[in-house]
């Protein structure tokens, strides 16, 4: 039985967290795009972001055919055109805090949701990653609101979902983003590890326990391809889409969210880690510090000792939509939602 801490170190705690809360106020700045109004019905995209420039064209092109109009990052410091290219774009909004993600990553990835997202649907979405979903190409993102506002749903899980190259990935290291989309077809998902949404054994599983889920067959899952390349224990598993009505914590993990109810499915978030020259940007956080799990060391030292390192094996299978990750048990399939789309169709 997990011992209570004692009230002088929940009291040293509180004080910890209003320091740490005072710090991060007064370190942000408003950089881009005062009086930013979302309006009701439209969703807002949260985008924490530094050293962007790379994924942008890319990734404006993706968010905004899916009916995404309205973004809001938040800056930790880029160094390169990353606030510049935004600012021609409209309806975006930038804000900037420079302090240690490790430790301030909750405080900046909540900041968007609290000031521009109240009682707004808010996609959390990084630079190299594509939120994907039954129905997407022939429904778009208002009927799956639709369908979540139905039941009564706040949250969306989502399971990520690497994808790499068969070539080396020092041979790939020069596409740009939207060239590596292209070339980054494969995904291997022979080795993640699944555990019930409650368990105990997830390490965050506090910050789970008064959340709701749709179904049981939702599950968290880690590892895949980077565990087993690179030894991560990396959790794959999000909750990208939540409405932040009454109630709900956006964003304290920068993988969930707290006191919502989960819906009846799970979609996808193809993710581009290893798009770009992956090696120098892990010898850049690693120096830095920035991230307490250690895993952009770990990957530098393995890239470093493996100079022609490829993801592929005879476990990895090309990308060709999501059905096959229903049949393989990566994501959870709705019949109640597949039919909603159909009814829409009709």
């Amino acid at each position: 039985m997990t011992q209570r801490p004692s009230l002088f170190a929940r009291i040293r705690n509180r004080l910890a967290q209003a320091a740490r809360r005072r710090r991060f106020a007064a370190a942000l700045e408003h950089v881009h795009g005062a009086g930013l109004t979302v309006p009701q019905g439209e969703v807002l995209a949260i985008v924490l972001v530094r050293n962007g420039a790379y994924y942008l064209d890319a990734f404006f092109d993706y968010y905004r055919a899916m009916g995404i109009r309205y973004f809001a990052f938040i800056d930790n410091g880029s160094t390169d055109e990353t606030i510049a290219l935004i600012k021609q774009h409209q309806g975006c909004v930038i804000d900037r805090a420079v302090l240690p993600l490790a430790q301030y990553e909750d405080l900046m990835r909540g900041y968007p949701a609290s000031k521009y997202g109240v009682d707004r649907w808010c996609l959390y979405v990084d630079m190299d990653e594509q939120f994907d979903f039954e129905g997407r190409k022939s429904h778009g993102l208002s009927a799956l609101i639709r369908y979540l506002e139905q039941r009564g749903d706040t949250a969306l899980m989502a399971q990520m979902l690497e994808m790499f190259p068969r070539a080396p990935l020092a041979a790939v290291k020069d596409l740009t983003f939207a060239q590596a989309l292209t070339a980054f077809v494969q995904y291997d998902i022979s080795t993640v590890q699944s555990f019930d949404y409650h368990s105990d054994q997830i390490e965050f599983s506090a910050l789970l326990q008064d959340n709701v889920v749709g179904t049981d067959a939702l599950k968290f899952m880690f590892g895949g391809v980077r565990g087993k390349v690179f030894g991560e224990v990396c959790c794959l598993t999000k909750h990208p889409l939540i409405f932040n009505g009454d109630g709900v914590r956006p964003a304290p993990h920068p993988h969930l969210s707290q006191n919502v109810k989960v819906s009846d499915f799970s979609a996808v978030i193809r993710h581009y880690k290893f798009a770009g020259n992956i090696a120098a940007r892990d010898a850049a956080s690693a120096v830095s510090g920035d991230l307490a799990h250690g895993e952009d060391q770990a990957r530098f030292e393995v890239l470093q000792a493996h100079k022609n390192l490829t993801l592929h094996s005879e476990a990895a299978q090309v990308w060709s939509g999501i059905a096959p990750l229903y049949g393989a048990g990566f994501l959870v399939r709705s019949d109640n939602y597949s039919a909603f789309l159909a009814e829409q169709a009709k």
